[in-house]
């Protein structure tokens, strides 16, 4: 049978909302609001998705605690604000696995007749929480510096204060390539900004390093000054997994999702077109509808042939498609 796609001129937004921006902007965007799918390299079953996640979380649940003891450690020996705001920063990150972590196990079970899309939304909100949690340790991490600018106390122990820093950085940063890592291959927004979160605190712990040689330098005020520095880039850099966050909420997709699922649709034999195609995330999982225009002359039985050969190409096309409803009419 001929194929008449009426649908080929792609009235679609072709830049799929992936305007890669170059040089230093284009690294810092990369490195703070990394995208949340990675086609190259994805897990497509969700049940492994699910424990991917888990496994990424508990690993890298106990690499933060190690640090954070590390860090309160000195925080008792240097008297650091600076150091005092990073440490209730990272001890903050590593609580935020906890509810990602029961979303996870929650994204497993089954529909019900209360929630009868299944509960992978609770890995949303999950990341809605992160936000909150991340928004309310910069505002105490403030206020502690603050406090300190007003009452200055003495910092001692300058080595060993520069060395927790240095082991808030590598320790954060090495969870946040893991969690960002993963987070992208299983298509999950919430475990990407968990990572994008540990990623900004060790940059904020490497700060605090920057605080201890102003100190050293002979300029006590550096280190209230450097956690202020640190609470305000905490909140900029909040805005980027607001939105992406916000985005899944709020059922938005990306439009190369959208394209790649038009695409496969048109060119099942049989289909003259496509109209009304819908995606949405519920966790790291797609469901969508669409809506195909068939010859008037086929079938019931061709009719249906089209339409499973349309959805398994759909799949093909989207591996993390658990659930496509099409609506079949005549072009």
């Amino acid at each position: 049978m001929t194929r008449v796609h009426t649908h080929h001129d792609h009235d679609h937004d072709h830049d799929h909302d992936h305007d890669h921006p170059g040089g230093l902007r284009g690294f810092l965007r990369e490195l703070f609001i990394p995208h949340t799918h990675d086609a190259a390299d994805s897990v497509d079953d969700a049940l492994e998705a699910s424990s991917q996640g888990v496994r990424a979380l508990k690993i890298s649940l106990v690499v933060l605690l190690a640090t954070t003891v590390l860090q309160f450690v000195v925080v008792f020996l240097s008297n650091s604000v600076a150091l005092l705001a990073d440490t209730v920063h990272n001890f903050s990150d590593a609580l935020t696995a906890v509810p990602l972590w029961v979303a996870f196990v929650l994204a497993r079970r089954g529909r019900t007749r209360r929630y009868t899309y299944g509960y992978g939304r609770a890995e949303d909100l999950a990341g809605l929480f992160i936000v909150v949690v991340v928004a309310a340790s910069a505002v105490i991490a403030a206020w502690q510096a603050v406090d300190r600018l007003f009452n200055p106390q003495p910092v001692q122990n300058l080595g060993w204060l520069a060395a927790a820093g240095v082991i808030g950085f590598l320790g954060n940063e090495a969870v946040a390539i893991y969690r960002i890592r993963v987070g992208r291959r299983i298509g999950s927004a919430a475990l990407v900004a968990d990572g994008v979160h540990a990623r900004t605190d060790g940059f904020t712990s490497l700060a605090v390093v920057f605080g201890a040689a102003g100190v050293a330098l002979g300029f006590p005020l550096a280190d209230p000054i450097i956690g202020l520095l640190i609470s305000a880039a905490i909140l900029v850099l909040l805005w980027g997994t607001i939105r992406s966050v916000g985005r899944r909420l709020m059922d938005g997709i990306e439009p190369d999702l959208i394209h790649r699922l038009e695409h496969a649709l048109e060119h099942t034999e049989g289909v003259c077109e496509v109209r009304n195609v819908r995606l949405r995330w519920s966790g790291h999982r797609l469901s969508g509808d669409a809506e195909l225009a068939l010859a008037s002359e086929l079938t019931l039985e061709a009719a249906t042939a089209v339409s499973q050969d349309a959805e398994a190409r759909a799949r093909a096309a989207l591996p993390k498609l658990d659930d496509l409803v099409i609506r079949l009419t005549t072009g």
